[in-house]
């Protein structure tokens, strides 16, 4: 009896000690764009948080705690919290973390993330219907003046990077010097102060739903590192 008694209590302690992962989607997107990688972390044992924003309606700043807020109410039984983000996504937690604290906060893996903003912002800003299309927040992610990203300064939280190597959209990628995943050179992926940042052969408008690109994402969120990174 004693015996059981300590099997069960031991088996409530894992169930108390979990995660969470907020998912954030990327500009113009939605929640249903993360569904694949978010079943893949529920079948390795995370809870996982997948709320949506309207990315098109508003600024980086208000964004940020439109989806963040929510999404932590969420995340408040749990012991520790990580982020997984595709494109915008990642700048978002940057504002959030800019002006709040996470005391739970653990891990970060942004995909395709334009830390340093896209020259692709540049050169089409003032194309008609871009704002349309994109609104405040897409004028924001551009290289210069107006450069959210680029006014946020190091990272001062644990992040691991996914850079995306192939490109679908050879129109845009003529916009970009460099190596790029269509939208975002993977030079201005890179972040000052990250813990880890990889190349993988992957498209940016569906890089969170490639396989190896999934698994590098749960592996870095059991050990802090990317596989890729560390068999080198």
């Amino acid at each position: 009896m004693k015996f059981l008694t300590l099997v069960i209590l031991a088996l409530l302690s894992t169930l108390s000690h979990a995660a969470c992962v907020i998912l954030l989607h990327g500009l113009a997107r939605s929640p249903s764009s993360m569904e694949t990688l978010q079943q893949a972390l529920i079948t390795e044992g995370f809870n996982t948080v997948n709320l949506g924003y309207p990315s098109r309606q508003h600024g980086i700043d208000e964004l940020s705690e439109r989806a963040i807020t929510p999404a932590l109410e969420q995340c408040v039984a749990d012991d520790e919290v990580h982020f997984v983000t595709h494109s915008l996504g990642g700048i978002l937690v940057r504002q959030y973390l800019a002006k709040h604290k996470i005391s739970k906060l653990k891990y970060v893996v942004m995909l395709g993330p334009p830390n340093q903003g896209s020259e692709v912002v540049d050169k089409l800003e003032a194309v008609p219907g871009f704002h349309f299309i994109n609104g405040d927040a897409g004028l924001q992610l551009g290289t210069g003046a107006l450069s959210v990203p680029n006014s946020l300064g190091p990272a001062n939280f644990n992040v691991g990077i996914i850079a995306g190597s192939a490109s679908i959209n050879w129109i845009l990628s003529a916009l970009i010097p460099g190596t790029d995943d269509g939208k975002v050179a993977i030079e201005r992926t890179k972040l000052e102060g990250m813990n880890d940042h990889i190349e993988m052969p992957v498209t940016h408008p569906f890089m969170m739903k490639n396989d190896r690109v999934i698994a590098e994402v749960v592996y870095y969120l059991k050990q802090g590192r990317f596989k890729a990174r560390s068999e080198e």
